[in-house]
């Protein structure tokens, strides 16, 4: 199930109800189809809409599993920085308070009642070389799908990185799947 179905799948079911249970189960298809969850290193500023709305999703998502709420994923390596955390529910409500603070800069409706934990601040370090290969990664997929974007992110030498991470000198993380 591609966006554009996903995106009419969901209209459809929200006009008529049952809401919450169903977009949810919506919102695991699409992510179990593309089977690529990712958890942007990167500072949100960089993603284009597509890439906010699905990192948006994709952490909401990563929060239900955290948090017990859904079965499937509960082994995702995009989830591993977050259980390592003493409280992992608080490390991804930071990560989506970043993700909720862009898109309203934006002018975008997230809604951060959806935010299990908000308010608190988790710092995690994620190592120089996996935000460069983030960089390259979202790069490819700018270049293919809002070109218009691409010069922004190679502006910036090194990356700038979500609020929440601090960057320490070291290899791509090992729960990347390059």
């Amino acid at each position: 199930m591609g966006f554009p179905q996903l995106a009419e799948a969901i209209l459809t079911l929200l006009i008529l109800g049952g809401r919450r249970r169903v977009v949810s189960k919506c919102i695991k298809l699409e992510t179990q189809d593309n089977r690529n969850m990712r958890l942007w290193s990167l500072h949100p500023v960089y993603l284009d809409r597509q890439g906010l709305t699905a990192c948006w999703r994709e952490a909401l998502l990563a929060q239900a599993v955290i948090a017990g709420r859904t079965r499937g994923y509960t082994k995702h390596p995009q989830l591993e920085r977050f259980l390592a955390c003493a409280d992992p529910l608080v490390a991804v409500g930071t990560f989506l308070e970043g993700v909720q603070q862009e898109a309203t800069w934006r002018g975008y409706n997230f809604d951060a009642s959806r935010i299990d934990c908000p308010g608190q601040l988790v710092e995690i370090e994620v190592n120089d070389q996996q935000v460069a290969f983030e960089k390259a990664h979202l790069l490819a997929k700018l270049r293919v799908r809002t070109p218009d974007l691409v010069a922004a992110l190679e502006a910036d030498e090194v990356a700038r990185t979500h609020p929440m991470f601090k960057v320490v000198p070291g290899p791509i993380a090992t729960w990347e799947r390059p």
